[in-house]
């Protein structure tokens, strides 16, 4: 498979973690500053309902449904594990072909990982395998919560582990949280000197996470130079 460019991948340490949240965010902020160039987004393989339908929702993307997620399960489960009870395969080669096609028309393109970084793809590979034979740069979203130390430190150890590039972490407030409680769960310098890696910012708990506006706030606060280049 070829080396791709212009793409990032926004990994998580688990489901449920913000991954949905920073790709709104990074979609809200770069569709109001970078107007000049093409941004489209991709969610390789989906199982259930929820992400591609928020996304062709909320944003004028000129991509259907099956141009931006061309893998669907209903069973809200593990791929190889949804894609069994339809007596069904998980298709890279076709998640791999739409993909190029974006890749191909547009300037850049987000792709929102599945579940987290370990989480299975097929019977063999976990999304961190696809992210390494795929050559994506990762951001890795952390939720703020008690164990997220232990949560950031595990995940890029397997992100080294199986060759995945990591630009950094991003921090996400999965319920309302106090800035001490932010402090003493998700420490900075402490995460960044286990870890190696760049925490490139926070993302506060949004009562609507569907406000593009307040989305757009909220990615400016990040280091938007650092994930874009």
């Amino acid at each position: 498979m070829r080396v791709m460019n212009r793409t990032l991948l926004i990994a998580g340490t688990d489901t449920n973690v913000g991954k949905t949240v920073l790709t709104t965010a990074l979609i809200s902020y770069w569709q109001t500053y970078y107007l000049s160039r093409t941004l489209g987004v991709f969610k390789p393989i989906q199982t259930g309902e929820g992400d591609r339908e928020l996304y062709t929702q909320l944003f004028d993307l000129g991509q259907s449904i099956e141009d931006i997620n061309p893998l669907h399960f209903k069973a809200p489960l593990a791929p190889p594990i949804a894609a069994e009870m339809e007596g069904k395969i998980v298709d890279l080669k076709l998640v791999w072909s739409h993909f190029c096609q974006l890749q191909e028309r547009l300037d850049f393109v987000l792709i929102e990982g599945l579940g987290g970084l370990g989480s299975p793809v097929t019977n063999e590979l976990i999304v961190a395998d696809l992210a390494r034979d795929w050559h994506l740069p990762t951001i890795l979203v952390v939720p703020v919560r008690l164990g997220a130390i232990a949560q950031g430190v595990a995940n890029v150890a397997l992100a080294r582990q199986t060759g995945v590039f990591l630009k950094g972490l991003v921090l996400n407030c999965v319920e309302p949280i106090s800035e001490q409680d932010i402090e003493n769960w998700t420490p900075t310098n402490l995460i960044e000197s286990l870890t190696q890696i760049p925490i490139l910012g926070i993302l506060p708990h949004l009562d609507t996470p569907t406000d593009r506006e307040k989305l757009t706030q909220i990615a400016a606060n990040l280091d938007i130079e650092t994930i874009f280049n």
